[in-house]
């Protein structure tokens, strides 16, 4: 009798975790196990924001794929996906194709423009290593010159951060760490550089607990960074943007760097494959296959489910992707071992901490709130748990963080 073939495409939070558990829940004769991967490493997406300052080395946020799979019981490939043809069973991929008998789309999210024109071609993302990297390094280049070169001098020194929701505000809280740094290196004034955080929305952090809000707000003002809340971002140019509150007060503000922090989207080829989805993100049922698929799984960032206490979809965060992959594994397991009934998702929510810095957060967790030094910690905790439940210990102690006080 021929074993299923399963295909995970993608090795994020949920990928990672739908693989390591099923290699644990299904022996070599029950199923064959293929991971799909365009890099050999995974990274830690809510890392990425120490990356893109500077304050984290970009490779402590990365770890090879190979060291928390199986690779007697998982057949890792490394491609890039470009069409999933769902009606034929198979993947094409950069490297060829596929075929399947069960799959789980876990490819994550692409940075979400909103169509603002020049977006993507003047401002830096945080949305993987390479850009991160790309960015720490940009900004670091424009200290290292700022006393060597007179054109656009005060711009140089500029950064616009777009959006104040998790990653920008954490992304700024890096910043305002960092940059004291920079100028003691660089030997350039610290009164002489920019900080503004643009925001269309009538608040930071919509959604999150108004108390700790105002605690992050006026940590970061101290720090030095500006706010412009319900101000829209109309236009990225050449060194800077174009700002406005309605249609009337437009602004520009003059920046060499600008980063887009305000939002992200479900991966493109989800579009691409035909497979119905808003923004390219997909209805799943509470089971997490697509309406009218048997064996399609979408789990983490191109899932949508609804939060029924608020009718609003659950937000793609890591701890939502860790606990799909969860149960996408041991529903897919059931279906190989000839299990009808499938189990249905339940989002547990263990709580939800914002970094403001190396030893600054804000969080809610255990029905609490907490602050500063307290929240930082709890904010590592989380970091080391999600290693720990895709790498186990050696991980920890490989990539954790230790520098808890």
């Amino acid at each position: 009798m021929r074993k299923p073939k399963i295909v995970i495409l993608g090795a994020g939070y949920g990928g990672l975790m739908t693989v390591t558990r099923l290699q644990k829940q299904l022996g070599v004769n029950e199923a064959d196990l293929v991971l799909v991967n365009k890099n050999d490493y995974h990274y830690e997406t809510t890392w990425l924001h120490e990356a893109s300052a500077g304050t984290l080395h970009h490779d402590r946020v990365r770890y090879d794929i190979r060291e928390v799979i199986d690779t007697q019981k998982v057949e890792f490939v490394q491609a890039t996906v470009e069409e999933i043809k769902a009606e034929e069973n198979r993947v094409i991929l950069s490297t060829g194709e596929i075929a399947y008998d069960y799959l789980v789309i876990s490819l994550g999210a692409e940075s979400e423009t909103f169509g603002i024109k020049g977006l993507k071609e003047y401002a830096f993302s945080i949305s993987n290593v390479n850009a991160a990297r790309q960015l720490r390094e940009h900004i670091e280049y424009q200290f290292a010159t700022y006393n060597t070169e007179e054109e656009k001098k005060d711009e140089r020194l500029s950064i616009v951060v777009g959006g104040a929701g998790f990653t920008g505000i954490e992304f700024l809280g890096e910043l305002a760490n960092r940059i004291p740094e920079l100028c003691k290196e660089y030997d350039v004034d610290f009164h002489k550089v920019k900080l503004i955080c643009v925001e269309a929305a009538p608040m930071v952090l919509p959604g999150f607990d108004p108390e700790l809000v105002d605690y992050a707000v006026s940590y970061l003002e101290k720090k030095g960074v500006e706010f412009r809340i319900g101000t829209a971002i109309k236009e990225a140019i050449p060194g800077g943007i174009i700002v406005g509150k309605g249609e009337e007060e437009v602004e520009e503000i003059k920046a060499e760097t600008v980063v887009w922090a305000a939002g992200v989207r479900g991966n493109s080829v989800i579009e691409k494959s035909g497979i119905e989805a808003m923004r390219g993100r997909v209805k799943v049922q509470l089971d997490l296959r697509v309406p009218g698929k048997e064996n399609l799984f979408i789990i983490g960032d191109c899932s949508l489910i609804i939060n029924e206490e608020i009718n609003r979809p659950y937000p793609p965060t890591a701890q939502i992707a860790m606990q799909q992959g969860e149960l996408c594994a041991r529903n897919i397991a059931g279906l190989v071992r000839g299990k009808s009934e499938l189990e249905t998702f339940e989002f547990d929510n263990k709580g939800t901490v914002c970094s403001l810095g190396e030893d600054e957060a804000i969080g809610t967790a255990f029905g609490k709130k907490f602050y500063g030094a307290k929240a930082s910690f709890l904010k590592k905790m989380v970091d080391n748990r999600a290693l720990y439940m895709i790498g186990g210990p050696s991980m920890v102690f490989k990539k954790g963080k230790f520098n808890i006080f």
